[in-house]
Formats: structure tokens, C-alpha cells, sequence
């Protein structure tokens, strides 16, 4: 695999191509417009302006795009707080990879869902036509690019091993849409 370098003015580094990555960003300058309890201080010519420095091509290239809430401080402090236990989590995780590893056992270059080329991606994330007509709307609707069509299904290939569905469901592309939060906002 291709590692590009970088250099800073010394040392180089080598980073791997394929490496993931998180990116953080507001949705306008003040950083409260989505925020429930702050008014946001924007106006609506700085708040286009700056979501318009994150080029489409970039976001693109970014698999999972999801807003995050404030959390409010009493709920940070809660200790009984709800919700799936790590260690589940992560047994899930693992079969999901069981899975990815068995199905691409035999395909050169491609470890998991995110590997994937299109020949690979016709063969193993086919659609419904549900899914297939769920997907082509939402493409039209939100204007995304051929890169962000493969993108969701591979996501949505995710989600079903996930949930050990041996096929990708209307429910597992609609989620994978909604991973493409930034998309509607640019």
C-alpha cells in the first residue's frame, strides 16, 4: 500500500493511505446552531460562507458524517445512564469482522466493507429494489455524488453485518443515509 510523506520541514512521516480518520467541525462560526439552549449569533451570509469551506469533494471522502449534541451537564454527572454495554458492543464488532473476513477470504487487497471496488461492490452488496429506489431518492434529493452513492452502501454493507442480515435492508441503506449529515447542510 502506498504511503505518502509528509514533510513539515523534517522529520518525515510516513502515514499510511488508508488510515482513519475523525474530523470535527461546527455548523457555523459561534458554533450554536444547532445547540438547543444557545441562540447563535450568525448571520445567514456567515453561516453559508463559512459551511462553504468544507468543499463537497472532501466530504465526499468521509464515510460517516453525524452531529453530536451538546450533552447537558446533569447528564454527564448521571452514573446510571442507559444504553448498550461496551463489551456488547464489541462482541458485535468482532462477528461483524468474522463475518467481513470470511466473505472476502479469497478477494485480493479487500479485508472489509471499506475495501471494496465496484466490481466487488456489485457482487457483494446487491440491492432490493426498496433499497435501490430508497437510495436513488435520497441521491436526488440531497444531490450526492457517484463517490458518496458507493459510500453509503458500503456503510450500509456495515450495518447489516452488524446485524448478521445476510443482505442489506431498506432499513440498513436509510440508516447508512442518514450517516450523511453534512451533506444536507453544504
Amino acid at each position: 500500500m502506498f504511503s505518502p510523506r509528509v514533510d513539515r520541514r523534517r522529520p518525515l512521516v510516513s502515514l499510511p493511505l488508508a488510515s482513519l480518520g475523525k474530523k470535527a467541525t461546527q455548523q457555523c462560526p459561534c458554533g450554536y446552531a444547532t445547540d438547543p439552549t444557545k441562540h447563535c449569533q450568525c448571520n445567514p451570509l456567515a453561516v453559508q460562507r463559512y459551511r462553504s469551506r468544507m468543499s463537497g469533494p472532501l466530504l465526499d471522502r468521509i464515510d460517516i458524517h453525524v452531529e453530536v449534541p451538546a450533552v447537558p451537564v446533569r447528564e454527564l454527572a448521571r452514573r446510571d445512564a442507559a444504553g448498550e454495554p461496551s463489551v456488547t458492543i464489541r462482541a458485535r464488532v468482532n462477528a461483524a469482522r468474522a463475518i467481513q473476513q470470511e466473505r472476502y477470504h479469497d478477494v485480493p487487497g479487500v479485508h472489509c466493507n471499506a475495501h471494496l471496488g465496484t466490481r466487488e461492490m456489485k457482487k457483494f452488496c446487491p440491492l432490493d429494489d426498496t433499497s435501490a429506489s430508497t437510495l436513488e431518492r435520497a441521491l436526488n434529493m440531497l444531490g450526492l455524488s457517484a463517490r458518496a452513492y458507493d459510500r453509503i452502501i458500503k456503510v450500509a454493507r456495515t450495518i447489516a453485518d452488524l446485524a448478521a442480515a445476510e443482505n442489506i435492508q431498506v432499513d440498513h441503506i436509510s440508516e447508512a443515509i442518514n450517516y450523511r449529515a453534512l451533506d444536507r447542510h453544504v
